[in-house]
C-alpha cells in the first residue's frame, strides 16, 4: 500500500511539473518558430528550423538593450539598498535592547497587513508632487527598504546567541565592526536569500514603473514588453521571442542560487 501512495506521489507530481513548465518551454520554442507556425492549427511545437533571427527583429523593432539596461540598473540599486536597510533594522530590533521595542515591533508586523494595492496611488502624488515622475529616482525611491525582509532578517538574526555581541563589545569592537565582521559572515544565507528575492521582485515589477514612467528611456522589461505586444500587433513568434528575453535571465538567476534561497530559508527560526 506505501508502494502505491508513493507511486501515485511521484505521478502527480510529475504531472504537475508537465503542466508548470510546458510554458516556460513552449515560449522558448515559439520564439523560435516563424509566424505560420507560431499560428498553426493544430499548433506547432517543435519548429522545424530554429528562427534566431527573431531575437535580432525584436531588438531592431523594439530598444529592449535600453529596457535591460534600465530593468537592471533598477534591480541593482533596490536590491542593494533593501538588503542594507533590512539588515540594519534587523539588527537593532534582534541585538540592541531600546525603549520601545516591542511597539516598534507591532507597528512593523501591523504595517505587513496593509495590502500593496491601497497605497500605490498615495506613493502615486508624492512622488508626483517632488516632481519626480519619469525619473529613476520615481523607480527606486519607494522601494528602498522592506517591512517584510525586516521582519525576516530580525528572525534570523534573533537565532544567533547574543554572546557573540557581548564578546565582541568585550574586546572593543563598535555595532559597525560587529555587523561587518561577525553578524554578516553569520548571516550570509539569510541575506543571500533576501538580496536575491529583491532582485527578483525588482525585475519582474510591473503596475508601478507603469504608473510613474511614460517616457521609453526610463521603461522597464516588463512595461517593454506590454508595449511591444501592442505594437507588434500579430506577430505572436516576435512576442513570445521578447517574453523570453525578460524571462530567462530571472530564471537562469533562480537556477544558480537555488540552494542559497533554500537554505536561507529553511534555516529562519532554528535556534542557535
Amino acid at each position: 500500500m506505501k508502494k502505491i501512495v508513493t507511486l501515485l506521489s511521484l505521478l502527480f507530481l510529475t504531472l504537475l511539473g508537465i503542466i508548470t513548465v510546458f510554458p516556460f518551454i513552449y515560449m522558448i520554442l515559439g520564439g523560435l518558430m516563424t509566424y505560420r507556425e507560431a499560428t498553426s492549427i493544430p499548433p506547432t511545437v517543435i519548429p522545424d528550423s530554429f528562427q534566431w533571427v527573431n531575437y535580432f527583429t525584436v531588438f531592431e523593432k523594439a530598444p529592449f538593450i535600453q529596457y535591460f539596461i534600465n530593468t537592471l540598473f533598477v534591480s541593482l540599486v533596490t536590491t542593494v539598498a533593501t538588503v542594507l536597510t533590512s539588515l540594519f533594522a534587523a539588527f537593532a530590533l534582534a541585538t540592541l535592547e531600546f525603549r520601545y521595542k516591542k511597539v516598534v515591533m507591532v507597528g512593523l508586523i501591523s504595517l505587513l497587513m496593509i495590502p500593496y494595492e491601497s497605497i500605490i496611488f498615495t506613493n502615486y502624488n508624492t512622488i508626483a508632487r517632488l516632481g519626480l515622475l519619469n525619473s529613476y529616482t520615481a523607480l527606486i525611491l519607494p522601494f528602498l527598504t522592506s517591512i517584510f525582509y525586516i521582519y525576516y532578517l530580525t528572525n534570523y538574526l534573533k537565532s544567533i546567541s547574543r554572546s557573540f555581541y557581548q564578546a565582541a563589545k568585550i574586546d572593543g569592537a563598535s555595532d559597525m565592526e560587529y555587523i561587518k565582521k561577525i553578524l554578516i559572515p553569520m548571516s550570509k544565507p539569510a541575506l543571500v536569500t533576501v538580496g536575491i528575492l529583491t532582485f527578483i521582485s525588482s525585475w519582474n515589477s510591473f503596475l508601478w514603473p507603469l504608473l510613474v514612467t511614460n517616457d521609453k528611456k526610463f521603461r522597464l522589461l516588463n512595461n517593454g514588453l506590454s508595449a511591444f505586444t501592442s505594437e507588434s500587433g500579430s506577430d505572436v513568434h516576435l512576442q513570445l521571442a521578447a517574453a523570453t528575453l525578460t524571462v530567462l535571465p530571472i530564471v537562469l538567476i533562480y537556477f544558480i542560487f537555488r540552494k542559497e534561497i533554500i537554505r536561507g530559508v529553511a534555516k529562519n527560526g532554528i535556534k542557535g
